[in-house]
């Protein structure tokens, strides 16, 4: 059960500690201005699996989307396991190159949506990143999950099950951003 639905134990440890660091006001988060987002820009690690599969879910919902990772090749591909769950769930990767996070252009109306409390610490910490808003991607599924454990070389059930609940996320994202609709 952890494996399928937290993909380790410390992936369940983690998201026990992201509850309270959240409510505390610890998780360094910085509330985004709805009117203001006109981009969603997701974040992980590696930018080959959650934050590339959000990116190219929000752009098929119609939204403007970005992604890029902390610490990366820009030029990777997606990972495999990555790339057939998101095609399992409609949606194709087969074409995502990761962007380091050294190759991302901020602009204005971006908001960073991380999948971990620590990826927002680091990009607190970033000088070109500081003043942007940030949120967790978690607080937008359902239920809320403020910590979405890389699935990264981890059983395929819980890649699937990551992937459907960044799907969900994006969804409700849509919703509470109408400006980062396309026009």
């Amino acid at each position: 059960m952890i494996r399928r639905h937290f993909g380790t134990l410390r992936g369940l440890a983690r998201l026990a500690l992201s509850y309270p660091q959240l409510l505390l006001g610890l998780s360094a988060s910085r509330r985004p201005d709805p009117r203001r987002v006109t981009r969603l820009v997701f974040v992980c690690q590696g930018n080959i699996c959650r934050s590339a599969f959000a990116d190219v879910a929000a752009r098929r919902a119609g939204l403007r989307a970005a992604s890029f990772g902390l610490s990366t090749t820009t030029g990777r591909a997606a990972h495999p396991p990555a790339i057939a769950a998101a095609q399992d769930l409609g949606h194709d990767l087969s074409d995502h190159r990761a962007i380091d996070l050294s190759d991302y252009v901020p602009e204005p109306g971006d908001l960073l949506l991380a999948m971990e409390v620590r990826q927002l610490h680091r990009l607190a910490a970033d000088p070109r990143l500081r003043d942007l808003p940030r949120q967790l991607l978690g607080r937008w599924t359902w239920p809320m999950l403020p910590h979405l454990h890389d699935p990264y070389g981890l059983d395929d059930r819980y890649m699937a099950q990551c992937l459907r609940r960044i799907g969900v996320a994006v969804e409700r994202l849509a919703i509470s951003f109408p400006g980062a609709r396309l026009s």
